[in-house]
């Protein structure tokens, strides 16, 4: 099918995805208690479960819907369903952009961090913002992450640029997320939105974030890339 972002007002619609300061994930560290004496007394609660932090913008957030229907809510009950036993941590925040994430993911990579979903970039393209300062955005959140956890696996989900943008800004920004990958031996995602967008009834009245049907399609995009990763990490 052909691939087509139909995007309204995007000046009007990056000012009104917000501040992606304004919003944080909620993590906790490993269960452990300091005595008196300033050292560790392990507690009787268990080891937390190797997370998939899944970084992004409203599309991850799940605008317009609860928290259960956004599809890294869908990837834990396939990651579930499986017997995987990996805990997916929404960090996607409205209005999310590349230096945003970058900011926040010090904060975030507290909690012990085996695969990292990246989705960032369309508030970038709705911005008007320069393709080097997303892809130098992106780089050091991946590197980053894996100076904290160096085995930690990334999926790198590929976004398309607005039609309007024209080209060549179109082709740049989708090279952007393939080159990470092949650079940074990730996964890759191809297209995100593959099988949503454009398609009114899988997106909300925008014409830009999908409805919880659209999270289904978009959950099973991501799954496709995820699976094997989390399979391969399992195996010995």
């Amino acid at each position: 099918m052909a691939r087509k972002i139909l995007y309204t007002g995007l000046a009007a619609l990056a000012a009104a995805c917000g501040n992606d300061d304004q919003n944080q994930a909620a993590l906790r560290g490993p269960a452990s208690e300091v005595s008196a004496r300033g050292d560790s007394i392990e507690t009787d609660a268990p080891a937390p479960a190797p997370t998939v932090l899944v970084l992004g913008t409203s599309l991850t957030a799940g605008l317009g819907l609860t928290a259960d229907r956004a599809y890294p809510a869908l990837i834990q009950a396939k990651i579930d369903s499986a017997g995987l036993g990996y805990r997916v941590v929404n960090a996607g925040v409205s209005g999310g952009t590349s230096a945003g994430g970058l900011r926040r993911i010090d904060w975030l990579l507290r909690q012990p961090v085996s695969v990292l979903v990246l989705e960032l970039g369309a508030n970038d393209m709705l911005r008007g913002q320069e393709l080097s300062a997303l892809r130098g955005n992106l780089q050091e959140i991946i590197d980053r992450t894996r100076g904290v956890y160096p085995e930690a696996r990334i999926v790198i989900a590929g976004l398309q640029a607005a039609p309007n943008l024209g080209e060549p800004y179109a082709s740049e920004f989708a090279a952007v997320f393939a080159e990470l990958a092949r650079a940074n031996e990730a996964a890759l995602v191809p297209f995100l939105l593959e099988g949503v967008a454009g398609i009114p009834g899988l997106n909300l009245a925008d014409g830009n974030h999908p409805t919880a049907a659209g999270h289904a399609i978009v959950a099973d995009n991501v799954w496709v890339v995820l699976e094997p990763v989390l399979r391969e990490i399992a195996s010995p």
